[in-house]
């Protein structure tokens, strides 16, 4: 027993909790990992026993509330699931066995880092989490836009989110990862090097939430009616394509609309124009698996579709936003852990955690253990158990059985449900030999660069310069030498090439590369991680119409139907929020003031405007940097005679996708989802 001198002491006398060089649980019990869960065997299951992953866990779950800790900031939408594949091969779940089937669902969209009140547009990872209302019960498939994650274990998920949240000394940045701590974190965790290409990519400046990818991002099982069982990965497709925003847009809009997602979302849904996604599965098994040069339950990999093509199963429409924000979209409870039968779980040790985590943080986030009552979270089939009371209990169950196996039936009274043959049943998975219990990371998760080097080398040189662009940006934020440069040393892991553009962005030398655990592969590029390589609809997307007094109302007119016929939507900027009376006299009423609208919020532009008009808008700060962030911004201009003193003043080059109206009205619609990267070098955004 320690003596009472041994012990550190505070100014009062008190036991101290800080000051050891030793790490230790809350108890005072020495770690000897923190790096790695406790499993049955390298690649087995994590074992409930492991109570300093529980704790770490548990203590993380409980930091804050009301809010999420994670994925504060979000908004939803209900909407409607159809079968259009059965799969009853694969599955035995009740929503695949036949095409045609329908069941409810929630979807909720968010940013990762950022407080509730933080804007949309962050360079952040986007959660993508749907609740599905089955007839077997809920099924949760919680996920992100990006289909791999920053960390293998869940015992670094508590390191990785306080390193990138505001730190703590300081409480800011909020809602950003360039800083210190962040990048301090990632350049002591090569396993995060794949995730980081990606999250320096577009793909973390989505256009519109109903213009990202979902991904399950672990390793599933499906199940079928006898028993057998294949590895799944799920996809959300969307019907209208993957497109992004640049980084100087992303800026440039949480200034103008720090709402600008949500709004998106609710507009569209208002109008009609109900988002869908397609849901695809990549299905595979052991022998494929084993194949692999990566481990499928690393949850830091992907699965190239050149190897296992996506199969579209379903689709998703969004078609109600909720009634009440609060009520709904805030309260809404997602667990991993809630799946039906027919769906299992893999080994992944990352997925493993978050099975414990999503339920507890649910209690503390929404104070009871009744959460699945709130309706939003309440199954849409029967439900029965002998669960009672807890906090805010709103069911009345009756008679006195609440607790089973009981024999209360013989006389006649309800003793309640009972087990059932068709029941979830957990796949029966074999442990590896001789299994010892231990913290351990198993070999096959060992490549930390083979993948981050695919996702480079599928890119187009447009989305290089991007992710050049953002490490650079990134790392010019972070004030600690070691760090960039040990950043700097994993990079040329990655390649060369890409380390040495970003060390000349920094104005640093390229350091030494760190000697990885596995030298990296070089496999094969693949197109499906491109976002330029696939071609975008041009449905969803929305031209802004720059108009003044005496502007040709023939012309507006043309543009609106043919945005119309495109499936696209239309916007009318005025000076002044009353509008404007056009040319044959009538009046034209405004969406937008010019000020309140930047044409950052716009996929192209039209300038009709008058001779006039324009005269005036040279004066215009607003207007002037309408035109010259969407020619910076490499977007499609649309312009009447009258407005050539506008382009000339805003710096505008004329090229391609510069188009004379009213000839070019059809050709600048048909540009709307695409952009002349051939500007970017020419403008030279800050990035």
């Amino acid at each position: 027993m320690a003596r009472k001198q041994d012990l550190p002491q505070g100014s009062g006398g008190e036991t101290q909790q800080r000051g050891s060089d030793v790490l230790t649980t809350n108890h005072g019990v020495p770690v000897s990992d923190n790096q790695n869960s406790l499993k049955a065997g390298a690649r087995g299951p994590t074992l409930l026993e492991d109570f300093v992953l529980r704790e770490k866990i548990f203590h993380f779950d409980h930091e804050r509330i009301p809010e999420r800790i994670v994925h504060a900031r979000g908004t939803g939408a209900h909407g409607t699931f159809e079968c259009t594949e059965a799969i009853p091969e694969l599955t035995r779940a009740s929503l695949f066995q036949n095409k045609g089937a329908k069941v409810p669902v929630f979807a909720r969209f968010s940013t990762v880092a950022g407080s509730k009140g933080s804007k949309d547009t962050p360079r952040d990872v986007r959660g993508f989490a749907v609740k599905f209302y089955t007839g077997e019960g809920n099924w949760d498939l919680v996920g992100n836009n990006i289909p791999v994650f920053f960390i293998q274990d869940a015992m670094k998920f508590p390191d990785l989110v306080h390193a990138v949240k505001p730190e703590a000394d300081r409480g800011f940045p909020q809602a950003a990862s360039a800083h210190d701590t962040f990048w301090d974190f990632i350049s002591l965790m090569p396993e995060s090097m794949h995730m980081i290409m990606w999250a320096m990519s577009d793909r973390t400046l989505p256009r519109s939430l109903r213009m990202m990818e979902g991904f399950g991002v672990h390793t599933f099982r499906l199940v079928n009616a006898e028993g057998a069982a294949t590895f799944v990965k799920f996809h959300w497709r969307p019907r209208l394509g993957v497109q992004s925003t640049l980084w100087d847009e992303a800026v440039k809009i949480s200034g103008a609309d720090p709402d600008y997602h949500r709004r998106d979302l609710h507009d569209a849904i208002k109008v009609g124009d109900f988002p869908e996604w397609d849901l695809g599965i990549q299905v595979f098994d052991d022998a494929f698996a084993d194949a692999q040069p990566y481990d499928v339950l690393d949850a830091t990999k992907l699965i190239p579709e050149e190897d296992v093509p996506v199969r579209i199963i379903g689709r998703m429409v969004l078609d109600r936003w909720p009634d009440n924000f609060f009520a709904e979209t805030e309260q809404v409870a997602f667990l991993p852990s809630n799946v039906v039968p027919g769906i299992d779980f893999s080994n992944d040790p990352l997925l493993q955690g978050r099975l414990f985590s999503y339920l507890d943080t649910q209690k503390s986030r929404l104070g009871t253990t009744n959460f699945h009552q709130i309706p939003v979270n309440t199954p849409k089939c029967p439900m029965h158990n002998f669960q009672r009371d807890g906090m805010m209990q709103t069911m009345v169950p009756q008679g006195r059985a609440n607790y089973e196996p009981n024999s209360l039936a013989e006389a006649g009274e309800d003793g309640g449900p009972r087990a059932a043959d068709q029941g979830f049943v957990s796949v029966a998975r074999f442990a590896e030999p001789a299994a010892e219990k231990r913290r351990v990371r198993a070999d096959s998760f060992a490549d930390h660069f083979s993948q981050a080097r695919m996702f480079y080398a599928s890119q187009t040189t447009v989305e290089q310069g991007h992710i050049v662009a953002a490490l650079v940006f990134e790392l010019s934020k972070v004030q600690l030498p070691h760090v960039r440069a040990r950043v700097l040393a994993q990079l040329r892991n990655i390649g060369d090439d890409l380390a040495t553009r970003v060390a000349d962005g920094l104005g640093a030398k390229l350091p030494p590369a760190i000697a990885p655990a596995r030298p990296a592969l070089d496999l094969a590029a693949s197109d499906a991680l491109s976002i330029l390589k696939k071609k975008a609809p041009l449905t969803g997307r929305c031209l802004g119409i720059l108009v003044t007094d005496g502007a040709d109302a023939d012309l507006v007119a043309a543009l609106q139907q043919a945005a119309r016929t495109a499936g696209a939507t239309v916007k009318i900027i005025a000076p002044k929020v009353g509008g404007v009376v056009l040319a044959d006299g009538k009046p034209l009423p405004a969406d937008e003031k010019i000020d309140g609208a930047p044409s950052v919020l716009f996929d192209a532009v039209a300038l009709v405007v008058s001779d006039d008009g324009a005269q005036t808008l040279l004066g215009e700060k607003a207007a002037l940097d309408f035109v010259s962030d969407a020619f910076a911004h490499c977007k499609a201009i649309g312009h009447s005679p009258g407005a050539q003193a506008l382009l000339d003043k805003a710096g505008v080059i004329p090229d391609s996708f510069v188009l004379a109206l009213p000839e070019g009205a059809k050709g600048l619609v048909a540009l709307l989802s695409s952009r002349d990267w051939s500007r970017e070098p020419k403008v030279k955004l800050p990035v």
